[in-house]
């Protein structure tokens, strides 16, 4: 293969891979939450440098009627909500998680939550203290584990 011919493969591969990293800076991350709660903000950090991703921050006094406008189901709710690329991230998911379903994209989930505030997951720390808690994938595929922390 000469090497005019190498250049006219790889170029298209070389520009699908621009367009999908692009893609990926161009996600939006949303955080709605109370003005009150100051875990919410830790839990931005956690997603801000586990993503190296740009958190922009929404104050709300009524968390429920967000939740409802994105269909967090009631049994799963906790104290934020954050929406990026189109899915919906309620409380205190790990990063890794969350690149993991944009990685991922699995077919009839529509989001990830921790329900409730977990002592240890990411910005509820509280020194060595922990407790089990596992993140529900949730939406047209209904509600399974889709990661469990010990």
């Amino acid at each position: 293969m000469n090497t005019s011919s190498f250049r006219r493969l790889i170029a298209p591969a070389l520009l699908a891979l621009a367009a999908c990293s692009s893609a990926a800076q161009a996600a939006t991350y949303t955080m709605f939450k109370d003005p009150n709660c100051g875990c919410c903000d830790h839990w931005a950090d956690h997603v801000r440098e586990g993503m190296e991703a740009e958190v922009t921050i929404a104050q709300s006094t009524d968390m429920g009627v967000v939740k409802d406008e994105h269909g967090v189901p009631a049994q799963l709710r906790s104290c934020h909500t954050m929406i990026v690329d189109g899915y919906v991230i309620e409380g205190h998911v790990p990063a890794a998680d969350i690149e993991r379903l944009l990685a991922e994209r699995p077919d009839g989930v529509r989001g990830l939550a921790v329900p409730g505030m977990p002592v240890g997951s990411p910005g509820m720390e509280m020194g060595d203290r922990t407790q089990p808690y596992q993140v529900i994938a949730f939406g047209d595929a209904g509600m399974s584990a889709f990661a469990t922390y010990e």
